[in-house]
């Protein structure tokens, strides 16, 4: 009768710990605004621009850093916090990108299509996620680099885009004589830290 008994109880508890060393491997990061950066570059009939981002909100979930499992990788920038120094030219953007409309540009990760194992807790990788920029939204791969330490985790990356391709008209500037390229390049170096 005993013997019939331990079986159960061994058996969960050989369960019980394997799910509960799952658990502790998951790691959650909330982005640091203050140290990450994302910025958009492009071009125009008059000069090369940029724009940089002054409110952006993101958070990590890391299931494995061994092997660089990724459960959640969402990210979002405020539209309108979007700066380039110039008023005139973040009007137009503004314009572009129908902000009364749609207040934030966004990215939801879905899945890791290829990983490679750096040193000192490094990868590169390749995600696939949904951006959504002006109401539409199209499915990416994203080449990033990633770094764990400790309590942070660094992700840099960048990703060229047409503007058209959400359904944006470039902006234009002074009745139509400067004309901004359709081709624009996101450039973003992110810290998470752990909740």
């Amino acid at each position: 009768m005993m013997k019939s008994i331990k079986f159960p109880i061994l058996f969960l508890a050989v369960l019980l710990s394997g799910f509960y060393s799952l658990q502790v491997t998951s790691q959650s990061f909330i982005l640091n605004k203050s140290n990450s950066t994302l910025e958009v570059h492009g071009t125009s009939s008059l000069h090369d621009w940029h724009l940089e981002t002054e409110k952006q909100s993101g958070e990590i979930v890391i299931t494995n850093s061994d092997d660089l499992a990724i459960s959640t990788l969402n990210f979002s920038v405020e539209t309108e916090s979007l700066k380039s120094g110039k008023s005139s030219m973040d009007k137009n953007t503004y314009k572009a990108l129908k902000t009364d409309d749609y207040k934030t540009i966004d990215f939801k990760f879905k899945s890791i299509k290829q990983v490679n194992k750096l040193e000192n807790n490094s990868f590169k990788a390749t995600i696939i996620g949904d951006l959504t920029i002006s109401g539409v939204t199209k499915s990416i791969s994203l080449d990033i680099t990633l770094n764990l330490n400790g309590t942070k985790v660094l992700l840099e990356g960048e990703k060229s885009l047409k503007m058209t391709d959400y359904g944006i008209d470039p902006p234009k500037a002074l009745l139509g004589t400067i004309k901004t390229g359709d081709a624009i390049k996101i450039i973003f170096k992110s810290e998470f830290e752990s909740k």
